[in-house]
Formats: structure tokens, sequence, C-alpha cells
């Protein structure tokens, strides 16, 4: 082997002695690897993989841990969501309303005027153990003089009176086309505004909050990065989304690729914006927007998932199926032809098979004048699609991508439609059968949560974030199958087939080590799943635990110093590095004072609590209007 051979093949970097899940079917197992600029260069024995080390290869010891490829969200909004992330108080994973009550308190007492303090989905009132939401009462109660949003996915969202001065709502407000403000007896708005079904009521309130400047919202989208990287995530597509314009809306994460300074890889589609103005922004973007242009970290994807408004069937399933409107097919078709002409993929927001039907009516038309093989166009969510459906999509090349948004509507589903319909919404078992593209996501930031296990745990067990049994097991995926969604599967949706997804030479090096073994953990554990070191092409952007040390992209603290990221963290986050000891000691001294406090929901209270740093105990208490702080 010539020097010049030996150079290009010595690794920059050796993980060994791990348990690597490859997804390549060729080589399913390894207990090593080696990666040179940014990709995977072997993949095999750890005798054999250590032999390629030369003088400068880091080499880093997984002391036998699982090692996954890197997840992919095929519907995450990344863009949006980054730019508020440090802005939000998130109640993801919080178990008790009481828990998140108190989060909220503590919050308002350090939210300056004339912020708000915003609750931005992510979330399910069946997570709680209470099952419900906060009354306007209790709000008020918190909060008499910090405007408050809390947005429930998209069926509904509560202001206090606080928040209702800040937007303006007086008895003079009328309602919104497809939105509802209610009101008292006297005909004042309350705080409750329901989307019914449209969520633009919804949309349009939060868009009145303040906003963060730009030096702000790059801290904010590195933050949202980060809280990703901790739960393993490696790669999205963005799905758009309402009020966020192209490029304007873009010049945050655009600048954050220029400087390096991304750790998700991400592949983005262009989301219209303006009702009946839609053909007018698809000519103009595929002139100025080539597909695909970019690179490993940030590209183009086409389309979608809004193509035309009329189109739009939202899945608020507290509300009937709605009707689209007769013009939608003229207006889907006009911009698909566009798309189709300009071989752009697109991808299409559709709930209800009845819309769904509708638009392959339309496919199947453009189809026969421009065909729509090889476009990996695609529709999301499809909780209700048919088996037709399924089989004329298979016809015209497209796929389906799922997103968890049943695990956090499941309850409402079943209300509304019974346990019969709920166990196969989504089919995803037929659509795999079918041969149909198919891969999994988030539907984040707002109608859910963006932890990745937790729709992976949905996948697996087949249960709602509330506990509700939605699918029978014949229904339900293996392990192995749902994480192939959440890999593998995702690149066909990006065009990147072959490029990253599994654990293999010459692929991209993204690679998730979990803190628990997802093939042997229990399955109500995998919820609950974080990562200890996860890796974009071969650089680590996060450690925690015995892999901390080698933990160099953390980002600058979150802006501004008031953000409840740096207080609240992320996913169910905060303290979860708090020392048992401390945690309970805290608990004892909590739970001798029971309610005679009358701190409302003390008990649930404790729990939450006990993980805060000992600095911060008597704040916290304070903040409740308790005397039991001193420890």
């Amino acid at each position: 082997m010539s020097t010049e051979t030996q150079t290009r093949a010595t690794p920059d970097l050796i993980l060994h002695r791990g348990l690597f899940v490859t997804l390549d079917r060729k080589n399913p197992t390894a207990d090593a690897v080696a990666i040179k600029d940014g990709k995977f260069l072997a993949v095999g024995r750890s005798h054999e993989i250590m032999a390629l080390a030369g003088d400068s290869t880091k080499i880093i010891d997984l002391r036998g841990r699982r090692v996954l490829p890197g997840l992919i969200d095929n519907h995450l909004h990344i863009i949006r969501g980054g730019l508020n992330f440090n802005l939000e108080l998130r109640w993801d994973g919080v178990r008790s309303l009481a828990d998140a009550m108190a989060m909220l308190k503590r919050q308002v007492a350090i939210t300056p005027a004339p912020q708000w303090v915003r609750v931005v989905g992510g979330f399910s009132e069946h997570q709680f153990a209470e099952k419900r939401l906060p009354t306007l009462e209790e709000l008020n109660a918190v909060a008499p003089d910090t405007p408050v949003f809390i947005l429930h996915l998209y069926d509904r969202a509560l202001l206090n009176g606080a928040a209702l001065r800040a937007v303006g709502y007086t008895r003079d407000t009328p309602n919104p086309p497809g939105g509802e403000i209610l009101r008292d007896a006297s005909g004042n708005p309350n705080g409750l505004l329901l989307a019914k079904p449209n969520a633009g009521i919804l949309y349009s309130t939060l868009a009145k909050g303040p906003k963060l400047p730009l030096e702000y919202q790059i801290n904010s989208t590195r933050h949202f990065m980060r809280e990703l990287n901790r739960l393993g995530v490696t790669g999205a597509i963005d799905a758009g989304g309402g009020f966020q314009n192209y490029p304007e809306d873009y010049e945050v994460i655009q600048k954050l690729s220029e400087e390096g300074q991304l750790t998700i890889r991400l592949a983005y589609n262009l989301f219209t914006q303006k009702p009946k103005q839609e053909k007018d922004d698809f000519l103009r973007w595929t002139q100025s927007v080539k597909y695909q242009q970019g690179d490993d970290y940030f590209r183009h994807n086409g389309a979608g998932e809004m193509l035309v408004f009329s189109a739009a069937d939202f899945e608020d399933f507290r509300q009937p199926r709605p009707d689209m409107a007769p013009e939608m097919e003229g207006e889907l078709e006009d911009v698909v032809r566009i798309l189709a002409q300009n071989r752009w993929p697109w991808r299409l927001h559709a709930t209800y098979d009845e819309t769904i039907s509708r638009m392959l009516d339309v496919f199947e038309r453009v189809n026969q004048d421009i065909p729509l093989q090889g476009l990996n166009w695609f529709f999301d969510h499809a909780e209700t699609i048919s088996e037709q459906s399924i089989d004329r999509i298979a016809d015209l090349g497209g796929g389906v991508a799922v997103q968890h948004r049943m695990a956090y509507q499941g309850e409402y589903f079943v209300e509304r439609y019974g346990h019969g319909a709920a166990e196969a919404t989504p089919p995803v078992s037929k659509i795999l059968q079918a041969g149909v593209k198919v891969s999994a996501g988030t539907d984040a930031t707002r109608v859910a949560s963006y932890n990745p296990w937790v729709s992976l745990s949905w996948l697996i067990t087949g249960k709602t974030v509330g506990g509700m049994q939605l699918y029978p097991r014949r229904n339900c995926l293996d392990r192995e199958q749902a994480l192939r969604m959440w890999t593998e599967n995702v690149t066909w949706f990006s065009n990147e087939e072959g490029k990253k997804g599994r654990i293999e030479a010459g692929q991209l090096a993204d690679v998730v080590v979990p803190d628990r073994d997802f093939y042997s953990c229990a399955e109500d554990e995998i919820a609950d799943t974080t990562s200890l070191l996860t890796m974009v092409g071969g650089k680590i952007v996060y450690a925690a635990g015995e892999f901390a040390p080698f933990d160099e992209a953390a980002p600058p603290p979150a802006m501004p110093d008031w953000s409840p990221v740096r207080t609240f963290k992320g996913y169910a986050a905060w303290g979860d590095t708090w020392p048992a000891s401390q945690q309970q000691r805290v608990a004892a001294a909590s739970c001798a004072c029971s309610n005679s406090c009358g701190v409302h929901g003390h008990a649930h209270a404790t729990a939450w609590s006990s993980k805060l740093p000992i600095s911060d105990l008597k704040s916290f208490w304070g903040a409740l209007g308790c005397a039991c702080w001193a420890v």
C-alpha cells in the first residue's frame, strides 16, 4: 500500500467495543466502525477496525453500549420551531398538570413585560394524571398580569386575561372563518379559542406575540437542534408551516448552514402561505430555486406540505371531518402540473381518505400527461387512508409519511369514531405490506412532541401518551421495523437513498448511542430514552454520562436570560442529572408538610421540584407560596 493510499485510508475516528445495529442486511451487526471525512470507512470487528488506526486517529471506547443509525424525522417544523424555541415553556413529557402549572408559575415570575409565557403544543391533556387542561381561572390566578398563551394540539388555545388584552380581542372582535372565540354571558372573550376546524385562528393569535431579534433567533435555533441531538436526532425533513415565509424566515437556518453550525441534516420543503396565490408562489419558486440545491446538511426538497389551502383537511378529531371545497381539484391540479413539469417532488398534508381519494384523482389526471414516476412525491399523515388509496399511490410511485399524531389525539378519535375504526389509524402494517414507501416522524413542534422515542414507542406498543391501547398487536411493528421507519426508510422521502440511514461503509457517519438498549429494554421505557452520544458526519454534537468529556458542541447559554430553556431544558429533561441523595432529601422534607401550606397539587409538585438544583429550591417553593422550602 502506497503512502498516499495509507494516508487516505487512515480513519479520523474509530468507535469500538459497541453493539452496532447497522440495518445493513449484508452485515447486520458489528462492534467497531472507522470514520473518515464524515463517512463510514469500514464497519466490522474491533480487531479489524483497530488495525486501521494511525497516529492521528481518535479512538472512543463505547463500553458495550448499543449503537443505532442516527434518527431522521420525516416531518418536523424545525425551521419555524427553532425561531421561537427559546421563548417556549415545553410541557412535552410532563406527567401531571400540577407539575406543569408549577413550571408555568415559576416562568411567569421571571418573564419581563411585554413578553409572553407560551406553551406551544407538544403535549396532550391525556398525558397528565389529572386528564385535563388547566381552567381559565387557574391560568389567571397563576398569571394575573403576564400574558399566557397555551396551544393544545390544533384544537384550541387558552389565553389568560393579560393575553386577551395583548392581542386586542374584545366583544367587538368577530369570529374568523373556521374558528371561534368563546365568550362569557356578556359577550366578552373568555380566553378560549377553538379551531372549528381550521387552525388559522390559533396560528394568527400566536403570531401577535413578541418575536426574538435575529441574534437571539440564531441562538434559539441552535438550542433546538441541541435538544434534538440530545434525543438522538441527526436529520429531518422540514415541512414548512403556516406563517413561515420564504425566503425571509429561512435567513437564520441559511446563516447557520453557511457558518457550518448545523448539527441536524435538513432537507426543506416550501409551503405556500396565501390562499388563492398558491400558483403564483410555485411559479416563482420553481424559477428561483433549484430542486436539491444545497449540500448534505441543508438542501431543498420540493414543495409542501401545503400546496393549496382548499385541500387542507385539519386533523381536529374533536370536530367532524371537513369536506373540501369544490374548487379544490382545479386549484390543486394547477400547482401539481407546475411541480411535475419542473420535476419538483411534493408532500401533501392529508388526514382523511375522502380527501386523499380526491387528490389522487388529480394526480392520476396529471400523470396521463406528465409521468410522476421517479418524483418521490408523498402524502403526509394519512390516518384513515384506505387500501384502495394505498394501491393507487403504489401505481403512481408515491409514498406515505406517517407521524404519531394519534399518540396525542387517539382518545379523541376513539370518542368520535370508536375503537374499531382506530385499530389501523394510520394502517402502517398494510402500507408496508403493499410495498409503498413509508416512513415515520413527529409533525412537531405543535401538534405532537419532537421526541422520536415517543413515536417509536407508539409504533411498537400501539399506545397513546395517555396509556390507551389503540392498536392490536397485529397492527404494531417490531423494534427493527420501527427503527427502519426512522432511519433508512426516511431517505427515499428526501431522495437520499444509499447516502445515510444505515451504518455502512460509504454512508454518512450519523449515529446515536442511547442511554438504554433499544432492543432489550422494557417497552414502557422506550419513550424515556435519551442519547449518551450523538454524532453527525463523524462529529460529536452531543455527549452525556460517561461520554460527557467528549462534548464540545454545546451552544452558548440560551438567550434571553429569562428563557424557559435555561431552567426547564426540553422534553421532560429538567433535573435529569440531579443527585439522587439530594432528590430524596428534598422529597422527604417536602412531603413532611403534606398539604399544610395549602399549595394546590403539592404532592405532584414535590416529585417535580425534587429535581431542582438546591440553590433554586427556595425560589421554587416561594413562587408556589409554600413555606416548606428549607431542607
